[in-house]
Parts: structure tokens; C-alpha cells; sequence
């Protein structure tokens, strides 16, 4: 999809934003959805600019940003605070906020006014909820009282400590088990679902059963769209390195810059005078 138009009078490009409803015709035509995760306004403005369509305020940022071992320290008002940032730096891209473990647990009520807050503090597009049959009614209540939700099945890492670590799932007989999670998120309205370490296979036949996106992560190509944590894109991250995460920037290219950088202040060469005010 295009992603900016520029007029023929010069004008500043027309930007079409990514909306629901056309991650949904996406789907329909066979366009595969682009998604990376955000959690700055900086690195917002660069993903937008670069054509993603879905920016994912995901609650990995416990892991990447804060160094936590796992997702569970995050709290709403660090989602919040992310998402805002990352609202600020978008213009086209649809943005989706994690709702951090422990909000999605108290019930219909209690996630709604998590989301609300979300949604009216941050300015983002919609939520996103880990879990499938067990969290569905919670899903059916917020689209309901219309708050775009999209949902997650599979790996689900708010789940860890149940699952026994950061494992693949769906192999054998257990794939019934997430296909039923992903029917289900369906059928409560989810406008689509993120599909995270599961068999390609699986998550092939999910794909074609469901009428809404499946955003794959660790899920082979057969999704309609893919989504990938912004610093194992980068490799910014190397504390945990999951196989699915392909690196499109080598890590010494960073660490290059920061070494010249220490080196040239260590020797006097900068600040140069070119980087310098006159008196």
C-alpha cells in the first residue's frame, strides 16, 4: 500500500492512515500487514515514515527497554506513557497498546476502564489482549462498548510462568487447542490476532479458517502480516535471541558509533570546530 501521495501542486504528501477497516480488506486482497513494535516517539516517526502499518506498544518493552527478565513488571501507566509517545510520532500507522499483565483480570468492567484510560490518555487505535477461549467474554465486552481489540494466541508471555519459559506451542494435539483459542477470539469481535510461536502448519490452517488478519510471530510466512520486536529487528537485544527474529542491522554497527564516539572525545577530535559556536 502507498503510503504517502504527493499533490501535483507541491503540497504537503496526503497520508491515508491505517484504519480497521482497511487491515481487514488487506486481508481480503491478499496484502500482507507489516508490523513492528514501538515505544518512542522517535523510532515511531522512523517506522511510519518507512510504510508499517500496525505500531505494536508492546508490553516487551519490560524486557528490551526496562531489562526485566519476562513482561509481568510492566504497569498500565508505563503503557500509557509508551503508547503516547509513540501516537505522537505516527501519522499513518494504526496503533495498538498491550494491556500490561493483571489488567485484563478483573473482569469486563475492570479491563474496560484499563482500556478507556488507554485509549483516552494515549490517543492510540486499540488494545491488544493475550489469551483466547478463557479471556473471549472479556473481549466480546470491550468491542461491545466499541474498543477496537486485537487479540493473542500461542506463546503468550504474560502466561510464562504457566508455560515453563518462553516455549514454542501447538505441536501434536495441542494445535486444536489454539486453533479453538483463535475461533474463539474471532467470534468475540477481535479485528485480528497475533499468532506468536506456533507450528507454521498450524498457523497456516489457522489463517485460512479465520476471516480476520493473523499477525505472525514465530509463525512461519503463511500469516497475513508479520510482526517483529523492534531491537531483535536491530539486534539492540541480546539477552534473549529467539529464533524467528531475523536482524536486518548488525549490532557492531551501533556499538561502531558508539566506540568512535568515545574514542574521538577521548583524543580531542570532537567536538570539531565545524561542531562549535564562535565567540
Amino acid at each position: 500500500m502507498t503510503t504517502q501521495v504527493n499533490t501535483a501542486s507541491g503540497s504537503p504528501a496526503v497520508v491515508v492512515p491505517v484504519t480497521v477497516p482497511v487491515l481487514q480488506r488487506m486481508k481480503r486482497e491478499h496484502t500482507r500487514i507489516v508490523s513492528v513494535t514501538a515505544y518512542d516517539f522517535s523510532f515511531a516517526r522512523l517506522l511510519d515514515r518507512a510504510g508499517v502499518d500496525i505500531l505494536l506498544v508492546g508490553d516487551s518493552l519490560g524486557m528490551v527497554i526496562q531489562g526485566h527478565a519476562t513482561t509481568l513488571p510492566v504497569t498500565l501507566e508505563q503503557m500509557i506513557y509508551h503508547t503516547t509517545a509513540v501516537v505522537r510520532g505516527t501519522r499513518r500507522a494504526l496503533v495498538v497498546c498491550d494491556l500490561p499483565f493483571g489488567a485484563c483480570h478483573g473482569g469486563g468492567v475492570a479491563v474496560m476502564d484499563a482500556a478507556v484510560r488507554v485509549l483516552k490518555e494515549s490517543g492510540c487505535q486499540a488494545v491488544k489482549l493475550e489469551g483466547g477461549v478463557r479471556i473471549s467474554g472479556t473481549i466480546r465486552y470491550l468491542v461491545e462498548h466499541d474498543v477496537p481489540v486485537m487479540g493473542h494466541v500461542g506463546l503468550t508471555p504474560q502466561a510464562v510462568h504457566r508455560l515453563g519459559g518462553f516455549k514454542v506451542q501447538g505441536r501434536g494435539e495441542e494445535g486444536e487447542r489454539i486453533l479453538a483459542d483463535a475461533l474463539a477470539v474471532q467470534e468475540a469481535g477481535a479485528f485480528a490476532v497475533v499468532l506468536e510461536g506456533i507450528p507454521a502448519t498450524l498457523a497456516e490452517r489457522i489463517t485460512g479458517q479465520l476471516t480476520i488478519p493473523t499477525i505472525g510471530i514465530g509463525a512461519g510466512v503463511a500469516c497475513d502480516g508479520q510482526v517483529l520486536v523492534m531491537h531483535d529487528l536491530l539486534a539492540l537485544y541480546d539477552e534473549v535471541v529467539p529464533r524467528f527474529a531475523k536482524r536486518y542491522l548488525p549490532q557492531d554497527m551501533v556499538l561502531g558509533a558508539f566506540n568512535a564516539y568515545v574514542q574521538e572525545v577521548r583524543s580531542g577530535l570532537f567536538p570539531g570546530e565545524e561542531h562549535t559556536f564562535a565567540g
